[in-house]
């Protein structure tokens, strides 16, 4: 099973905990959202690829993507093929994968497109000389967070990573003393998101070993803040709905998840709750979107999900870098 398939099951095994209610509320909010294009926006705007993806993940955890999936399906159907930036490409790829799997339509098919050898083609336009992905085009460095998503797309569908011990050494050469991962090399700062990639990229090539996780899981745990999320790295003061997802995804994959204060973080996601449906991102925002409250669905449904610690880390060791 793909690193991705893997997350789906995941966290669809967490969200058969949601109440139907809180279901509901969250399922038509999202399907609300839906143009008539069969796509879905941001706060603003045309339908977009990009919030396309969330909406659809988000309702697929739901129970309720057949609601839409028919007309998403339409939508993108009509990018297969095109040039596209490279957020917007791997949107495309895992919302016609996650259509096909949950509700058996093949977009590209229905474009006339072979999926994974536009993959391929597409993703060398990003591919850098350090063997690594970039965010743009005109991307000088690779991105951490970019080589992740190009490998984990490449896996879901089959196709090969290329040459994935090179990309490895890459990751690991990016791991800082305080056991965080950067963005890019010249970066001395850790995150809480470049953290969470490299842990999954290395996790999906099978490069995962005992001392960075127990580095990595240190790192992330200390990055939950009072406020019970989780922070997207040292030198910003309040936690974000991404950067606590992304933290939480990364434990789940280190078997540290258990060690989090489950509790605070469950009233810290709760706590950006739109009465109406939907998630906010931070104390500081001021609406919901879709990118958002999959985010918030996501961590909801891993915080339900049994994760004990692997024997090779020591729950109390990982808990004293937190006090």
């Amino acid at each position: 099973m793909s690193y991705l398939a893997q997350m789906t099951f995941r966290l669809s095994a967490g969200a058969t905990r949601f109440s139907e209610s809180f279901c509901q509320r969250h399922a038509a909010y999202l399907i609300a959202l839906q143009n008539p294009d069969g796509g879905f926006s941001g706060r603003e705007g045309a339908s977009d690829l990009y919030y396309t993806g969330f909406a659809l993940r988000a309702l697929a955890l739901l129970g309720r993507l057949d609601e839409v999936a028919g007309q998403a399906a339409e939508f993108l159907s009509r990018h297969c093929g095109r040039p596209l930036p490279a957020v917007d490409f791997v949107s495309l790829i895992l919302s016609a994968v996650l259509l096909e799997a949950a509700a058996g339509i093949d977009v590209h098919a229905r474009a006339g497109c072979d999926r994974n050898k536009t993959l391929e083609e597409h993703l060398q336009r990003f591919r850098r000389p350090d063997g690594g992905y970039a965010k743009t085009e005109r991307s000088g460095a690779s991105s951490t967070y970019h080589t992740f998503l190009a490998a984990a797309c490449l896996e879901l569908c089959g196709n090969k990573i290329p040459e994935p011990h090179r990309l490895a050494a890459l990751i690991r050469s990016r791991q800082r003393p305080d056991g965080g991962f950067v963005e890019l090399d010249a970066l001395a700062h850790s995150g809480t998101n470049p953290t969470a990639a490299a842990v999954g990229l290395l996790k999906l090539m099978g490069f995962l070993d005992e001392s960075t996780q127990s580095q990595s899981a240190r790192f992330l745990l200390a990055m939950q803040n009072r406020e019970g999320g989780l922070l997207a790295n040292t030198r910003i003061p309040t936690a974000d709905l991404l950067s606590t997802f992304a933290g939480l995804t990364a434990l789940a994959d280190l078997g540290a998840l258990s060690v989090v204060d489950a509790a605070a973080a469950r009233r810290y996601v709760a706590s950006l709750e739109a009465a109406e449906g939907g998630f906010r991102g931070a104390a500081w925002d001021d609406r919901p979107d879709p990118e958002y409250t999959f985010y918030g669905l996501g961590s909801l449904a891993l915080l339900e999900t049994d994760s004990s610690p692997l024997a090779s880390l020591d729950p109390q060791a990982l808990s004293k870098k937190q006090e």
